[in-house]
Parts: structure tokens; sequence; C-alpha cells
């Protein structure tokens, strides 16, 4: 399917169009436009504190990959919700955007973008 390509019976999401019809994979019948999501997560202090105790001995800061996680699946329902408000039944083209946000950096913001279309029955 391409890196990062998530398919059920009713959408498609990948970061290229999986076979382009050539060997049976979808073909698009139809491009919709450009279609994005975001979710923004802020740091607590539990999380930082642990996470600099990390930073010194080493290791994965658990919390945060957690929160980031959660974070990107938000953005991705809000990407999947727009492109089905225009009759979508995919999106191709994902790309990812992380960005920190804040006064102090204590917030990330997740963005994801693609291409609505319309698959060939």
């Amino acid at each position: 399917m391409g890196w990062f390509s998530k398919q059920d019976r009713n959408f498609l999401l990948a970061t290229v169009l999986p076979g382009a019809g050539s060997d049976g994979g979808p073909r698009v019948a139809a491009w919709l436009g450009v279609v994005h999501g975001e979710a923004i997560i802020g740091a607590n202090i539990f999380r930082d504190m642990f996470s600099s105790v990390r930073d010194i001995v080493g290791g994965r800061a658990g919390g945060y990959e957690r929160a980031l996680s959660g974070a990107r699946d938000a953005a991705v329902e809000d990407l999947v919700a727009a492109a089905r408000e225009l009759g979508a039944d995919g999106v191709v083209g994902i790309d990812f955007d992380y960005e920190v946000l804040g006064e102090t950096n204590g917030m990330m913001m997740v963005c994801v973008s693609g291409t609505a279309v319309k698959l060939a029955s």
C-alpha cells in the first residue's frame, strides 16, 4: 500500500496511490481537492518532569509518545471528516507536519493534509 497507508472497506488513506490501477490497485475517478486536519496538545508538568529524567538517563518518553499518537489520530480523524464532506472515499498524498507552539514551547501541533479523491468503482 505504501508508507502510512490504511484502508478499510469504506475509506483509503495513503501517502502514495497504491498500484494506481495498473495492478488491480484503486483508480481515481475524481480529484476533489486538498483537505487537512490539525490537533494541538499541551504538555503537562508531570509528563515534563518524567521526560526530563528520561533525557538524563536515556530511554523513551512514553507519556509524550502516547500524547503525540493521540494528537496524530485526532488530526487524521479531522482529515477524513473533511474529505467525507466533499464526498470522497479516500485521501492520497498524505503529509504530516509537526510544530512546537507557545511562549514556552509547551504545545505541539500536528497537521496532516492530502488530496481527497473519489475512487472508481
